[in-house]
């Protein structure tokens, strides 16, 4: 993979054709990375193609990549875990969703739950999933995926359960342990976190109800950020790919 900077654009990428880059990642390579023409880029889409491209025009109000050409991207784990994060407050959602993404997750939830202390409605809930969204991408062209997971629309607790059908349902529940002991890797996992006071009683009893095992961490009790980290590394070693068979970059 090249070293060129890895850039999320929306768009159709045709060999040979050029890609005019929206505001914000034209902002980004020509004042913050400070790239001029014949700089390399690597585009991605969103949706699996990456392209490597070469700029043609960088200038402060409109930068044109060239594509050169496209291949199917790579780095999305054949475990498709759909992440249901209850909602915490300040920078942990991000680190949360940045670390997810990181960590091959294919759909993440916020959710409201008993003991969220955090409650969004109309025009600051759109503006926050936005913001997740913009997580999620930044997450990807560090880590070199192409595909963008999907933050969906804040869910309550219940909302969410009723849509589940992963072969795999687990609920992170202090002092229980095995759930991961099956020798049939699941396609699908879904995996519910609590919010910084845990799931209520009422919300664990939900999970089991929808057909969720519990998985226990160990001793210590996690922050609500690490939890998702500590559990999806745990899952990708267990049924993915963070197996140790393929080398690393850190960033």
């Amino acid at each position: 993979m090249s070293s060129a900077p890895r850039i999320h654009v929306a768009a159709d990428f045709p060999v040979g054709g050029d890609v005019v880059l929206p505001e914000g990642p034209a902002r980004h390579v020509a004042r913050v990375l400070r790239l001029g023409e014949g700089a390399p880029l690597r585009l991605f889409d969103g949706a699996g193609l990456e392209a490597r491209a070469v700029l043609v025009e960088a200038g402060r109000k409109r930068v044109v990549a060239r594509i050169e050409a496209v291949e199917a991207g790579r780095g999305e784990s054949p475990l498709a875990v759909h992440l249901g994060q209850a909602i915490s407050k300040g920078d942990r959602m991000d680190y949360a969703i940045q670390k997810a993404v990181e960590l091959g997750v294919a759909a993440i939830t916020p959710l409201y739950t008993e003991h969220g202390d955090v409650r969004l409605k109309g025009e600051r809930e759109a503006k926050k999933l936005a913001h997740w969204q913009a997580v999620a991408a930044s997450a990807c062209e560090q880590c070199g995926r192409a595909v963008v997971p999907t933050v969906h629309a804040p869910l309550l607790l219940t909302e969410w359960l009723g849509q589940r059908s992963e072969s795999l349902r687990l609920v992170l529940h202090p002092g229980t342990a095995g759930a991961l002991e099956r020798s049939d890797p699941p396609a699908t996992v879904a995996l519910l976190i609590g919010p910084e006071g845990g799931l209520s009683s009422a919300d664990v009893a939900a999970a089991m109800a929808a057909g969720f095992s519990p998985l226990s961490l160990g001793p210590r009790i996690l922050r609500t950020e690490t939890a998702p980290v500590v559990a999806l590394s745990l899952l990708q070693y267990r049924f993915g790919d963070l197996d140790g068979s393929l080398p690393y970059e850190t960033d």
